[in-house]
């Protein structure tokens, strides 16, 4: 799209002036758009499309090559598709970007460059930020940007007026409703459906089926060896307050692509009758020696803002928390992000296999604060390291 407020004067087109953003959102495009194959479409003039509810088609005539990023499962995707440098905004990118790179390290060739990068959120969506960072696409969805404090419909399509197209789904993270007008408009995708949609912005389809039947492969494999649901282990997904007081508690099987590491391992759901106001709960200590799980997988430990050995002390000195059986058992288990893109996907469901199955997919090995995902055998390792790194680095 055009910058409407640029003045070329004569001079060489600027980034910007390659690229256009056409945005059609009514429902007659959405739902021409509901079987729409990845890949987008071509212009004649070299010119392509990509689709994602529910901002509808949106046309490109070059790959963008500084993009907008709120959560980092849109910096992963990047990433995997070869354009991890194109990212220029991350939330909490110190979390984000050494998290991320705790899993790149066992890909050769793979890093994200997160010490420059702009934090979307440091003091809520800011709309001066946006223009100041003058973006080629924002990789958000504008349902959930007019629901940030002082935004509105109107600022997200000023926003693509003015500076760059949104091109992001938010609430296939839950299922949850994205309100404010929205919802007619709004299709529900699941993670590797979501990647498919990005990797049509960047082009970059084939890397897209490359990794996806990586994906595939992995999950069938690991299905193929689980055992019947009534004799799966009992899991709890969760973290510990600040405080050791509570925990904020999470499903492990419901839809959402914040579920896409835990819900294909289908262990039972210690908390799957709990039905919260809101998209968690909180609980204390005595629902949870209630529930008592057989496994613990601690939400957010594999980062770097949180201790497990911390939260492993505060649970052992807990009169209660000493009692849960997966303390008892050492099956406190350090677990990654929600907000995580195909990569990290793939790593986070070998993580679960192993962690909730390790008679079937071998232990987890010890995991010390601060360290990046564990060295594990060839032997043992549930998906090919090397084979995604070549498809990451464009080399398969």
């Amino acid at each position: 799209m055009t910058n409407d407020n640029s003045d070329t004067n004569g001079l060489a087109p600027t980034r910007r002036q390659y690229l256009t953003g056409t945005v059609a959102v009514s429902g007659g495009l959405l739902a021409g758009c509901a079987g729409y194959t990845p890949g987008g479409s071509e212009g004649g003039d070299g010119s392509y499309s990509a689709s994602i509810s529910p901002v509808g088609e949106v046309q490109f005539d070059r790959v963008p090559e500084e993009v907008f990023t709120v959560f980092p499962q849109y910096a992963d995707m990047a990433v995997a598709l070869g354009h991890g440098d194109a990212i220029n905004a991350v939330y909490v990118p110190e979390m984000s970007g050494t998290t991320m790179n705790h899993y790149y390290t066992h890909l050769d060739g793979v890093s994200f460059e997160w010490e420059d990068l702009t934090d979307p959120l440091s003091s809520g969506l800011d709309k001066e930020q946006i223009y100041s960072l003058d973006s080629d696409l924002h990789l958000t969805d504008p349902a959930w940007a007019a629901n940030q404090n002082n935004w509105d419909r109107s600022d997200t399509e000023e926003i693509a007026d003015t500076v760059a197209p949104w091109f992001g789904n938010f609430y296939s993270g839950t299922h949850d409703s994205p309100g404010n007008g929205w919802a007619n408009d709004y299709e529900f995708y699941d993670l590797w459906e979501l990647f498919g949609n990005v990797a049509e912005v960047f082009d970059a389809t084939d890397r897209y089926e490359a990794l996806a039947e990586i994906h595939a492969d992995l999950v069938a494999s690991i299905q193929a060896e689980l055992p019947p649901v009534e004799e799966r282990p009992t899991a709890v997904r969760a973290t510990l307050a600040a405080d050791g007081s509570s925990f904020y508690t999470y499903h492990l099987n419901e839809p959402g692509y914040w579920l896409a590491d835990t819900r294909p391992l289908g262990a039972n759901d210690a908390f799957a009758d709990a039905d919260w106001d809101g998209l968690w709960g909180t609980v204390g200590y005595e629902t949870m020696l209630e529930a008592d799980p057989d496994v613990f997988l601690h939400l957010w430990g594999l980062t770097p803002n949180y201790s497990m050995a911390d939260t492993r002390s505060t649970l052992e000195n807990h009169d209660a928390g000493s009692q849960l059986t997966a303390v008892e058992t050492d099956r406190v288990y350090p677990a990654g992000m929600r907000y995580h893109g195909p990569i990290m996907n793939l790593f986070q469901i070998e993580m679960g296999a192993k962690q909730l199955y390790p008679e079937l997919f071998g232990e987890w090995p010890d995991y010390e604060d601060g360290e990046h995902y564990p060295d594990i055998p060839a032997e043992e390792q549930l998906f090919d390291r090397e084979q995604v790194a070549a498809i990451v680095n464009g080399e398969y």
